[in-house]
């Protein structure tokens, strides 16, 4: 995106517009990391898009362990640990979430797997 730091607000005092150069219905200056300007090119909204996503491969990847498509252990040890430590993170927010390691600890069940071992 070109640097538009010039900004118009409407009557409320919201971000209207953005421009390039100040203009009399644009005659303030912010930069381009100020967060209104941030919130009104929608980058706080994509922000929590990505985190949103996130959210639904989380639970995408429980629902192939659930039905055995995929195991744990089928994934890489870094993505096993991410998914562990997410997991264990929205376990302790909610009792009802999926438990895709059990009890066990993760390390545990890298150590033990077969196919870790080659």
């Amino acid at each position: 995106m070109a640097p538009m730091p010039y900004v118009q607000r409407d009557t409320t005092g919201a971000i209207a517009s953005l421009h390039r150069q100040a203009n009399d219905a644009a005659p303030e200056f912010l930069p381009d990391e100020h967060p209104e300007v941030q919130a009104f090119v929608g980058r706080d909204a994509f922000a929590r898009l990505d985190a949103d996503f996130v959210r639904v491969l989380e639970d995408v990847i429980d629902t192939l362990i659930s039905k055995n498509v995929v195991n744990i252990t089928d994934l890489p040890a870094e993505a096993q640990v991410k998914l562990f430590s997410r997991k264990s993170f929205r376990e302790r927010r909610n009792s009802n979430s999926l438990r895709l390691f059990g009890d066990g600890d993760l390390n545990e069940l890298v150590a033990n797997d077969p196919d870790r071992a080659r």
